[in-house]
This record gives C-alpha cells, structure tokens and sequence, in this order.
C-alpha cells in the first residue's frame, strides 16, 4: 500500500509542477533537467564537469550534450581546469546568469501559484509535511547518496533575484542596529550602495552574492569596481546570526576573490570597522591585510574605520586592467 501511495503521488506531483512538459509550463526552451543544470552552475561560484555529472548523478554524454547546447546558446563556457587539464571547468556567461536567473524567476512565479491555491492558515501545515518527507526519505550520511543529498541541501551561494537587493537593504539595517546599536544612517548608505549597483552594474566586473539556507537568503558579498583602475573593492559582507557556523563568511569572500581575478582585478580592498571582529578574522584568513585606519564618529557609535588590501598579482607584474 505504501508503494502505490507513493507512486500515486509521484504522478500527482509531476503532473502538477508540468515537470514532464517544463519547457511549455515555464515557458522556456530548456527542459527539466537542463533547466537544473543551469540552476546548479549559478548557485555554485566554480565547478567542473564531472563535479556536475556526480552531483547531479548524470550520464557523462547526456551531460556533454546538455553543456554543448548551452555553449551553442552562449550560455556557458568550457575551460581547462586550473587543477588539472584533463578536466573541464564550467562556468556561466552573463548570458547564461540572466538565463538561469530568469528561469528561476519562473520557477518561484509557478510555486507561489501553487501556494495561492493553498489556504494562508494551511501553507505551516504544508510546509511541515514537505519538511516531514525529506527526512524521513533522506539516506543516511554516511552513504554516498546522503553526503550529496547533504550537499545540495546545505548552503549556497546564488545570483540574485528580484527583492534580493532590498533584502540586503533591510538585513543590514536590522542586524547591525541589533548587534552593534547603529542607527539608521548606516542603513541609509547601505541603500545608497545598492542603488549604486543596480544602476550601474558592470556584469564583466561587479557581481552580488546571495548566500542561501533552507531556500531563504541568509547572507551577502558584494563586488564592485572601485575608483582606482584595476582594484576591486568588497562590499557588504553579512551572515544572518542564526546562518553563522556553516563557513558562509569565508565561502561569500572566496567568491568575491575568485570573481576578482578572473575578472582581472590586480587586487582588491574593503573597508571595515574594528568592532567587526569576526569578520576581521575571516579576511586575515583570506589573506587581506591591514593597511590603514582612522578613528570616527558614524551611525551613532564611536568607530574605527580600517583599509584592507589583497595583492591578486605579483606586485612588478601590475598592468591596466584588461
């Protein structure tokens, strides 16, 4: 009896979502499976093909064909792997970020249909047996199966999507006057720094970073191009309290410095404040020094301002940036 209830709601399911005609239900040329794909390459800073072929438990060729579609679509690009040339590295265009960005605008669209149908006082209930199922059909950690399942389920780092810019807006302003006392003058520049960005963003050069948990944003990096030619600039760093422990901090730093050389950068500076000691503490791990620092008085707290630096090339080596 439990077989067939689960294959009656695995019909039921399928059927609901459109997954067997994705492509029409979401109105998109790529399938299910591509439609995916693209989902885990822009939720993951840098990865490989056979990374993708096990994560996602594909046939090599199936992937191989997938991947020369969406390189034909000027989608992806394939690269050597810097680790190891027998290797394929992956990795988005900015067509290809628009694409899965809009992909997973549709996706969010078509679930929040579903929940419209759901009664507001009924969606917890939902919400909690969905929750229910993946537990108790999850494999237990120590087989490979449940280690990947793990891994999908755990932190990830994605583009934005519409609201995610404001999120980072509100979270600052709330988390900070939380932790630290700031009032509101400090969210009023982070407001101002993202307004910046999304009027004026250089895909081959600035990125944002939302750090996602249990599908819900938990966190934010920022990469920008800074007034200086060839020096990236870091920028709203934040982990939700209750997201810290799962290595977001450091993961959100090591994509703004990955994306920085590759992008061309010679280095790349941020500017903190002392208060901010875990945060000190990751960027010496990344390797950032500490440059400069100045007392002042800003969001209602007496501070003190620091300059960071990373060197991304070999100092004699320094040219324009390409």
């Amino acid at each position: 009896m439990s077989i067939q209830e689960i294959r009656a709601f695995n019909r039921f399911y399928t059927n609901l979502i459109g997954a067997l005609n994705y492509s029409k239900h979401l109105y998109t040329p790529y399938t299910l499976t591509e439609s995916r794909l693209l989902y885990e390459l822009a939720h993951t800073p840098r990865t490989d093909a056979a990374e993708l072929r096990a994560e996602l438990s594909l046939d090599a060729g199936y992937l191989s064909r997938m991947l020369t579609k969406f390189e034909r679509d000027g989608l992806v690009e394939r690269t050597p792997s810097e680790q190891d040339a027998r290797r394929q590295r992956v990795t988005l265009t900015p067509q290809g970020r628009g694409t899965a960005a809009l992909l997973d605008e549709r996706s969010r669209e078509s679930v929040g249909a579903l929940l419209d149908r759901v009664e507001p006082d009924q969606r917890p209930r939902l919400v909690e047996a969905l929750r229910t199922a993946r537990e108790l059909l999850s494999v237990h950690e120590d087989t490979d199966a449940g280690r990947k399942a793990g891994r999908r389920d755990g932190p990830v780092l994605r583009e934005p999507a519409p609201g995610d810019l404001g999120w980072i807006v509100q979270r600052h302003g709330a988390v900070y006057a939380a932790e630290y006392g700031w009032d509101s003058a400090f969210e009023g520049l982070v407001a101002r720094i993202v307004a910046d960005f999304a009027a004026d963003q250089d895909e081959r050069l600035e990125r944002v970073w939302i750090a996602e948990l249990d599908g819900r944003p938990v966190g934010s990096v920022m990469c920008v191009r800074d007034e200086s030619p060839g020096t990236a600039r870091l920028r709203l760093l934040l982990v939700e309290p209750e997201a810290r422990g799962h290595g977001l901090g450091e993961r959100l730093i090591g994509a703004v410095v990955d994306f920085a050389r590759e992008a061309g950068y010679r280095e790349v500076v941020l500017w903190t404040n002392d208060i901010l000691t875990a945060a000190r503490k990751l960027y010496v791990r990344a390797g950032f020094t500490l440059v400069a620092e100045e007392p002042h008085r800003s969001y209602g707290a007496d501070l003190v301002g620091q300059d960071w630096r990373l060197p991304l090339v070999d100092e004699s080596e320094a040219g324009p940036l390409s």
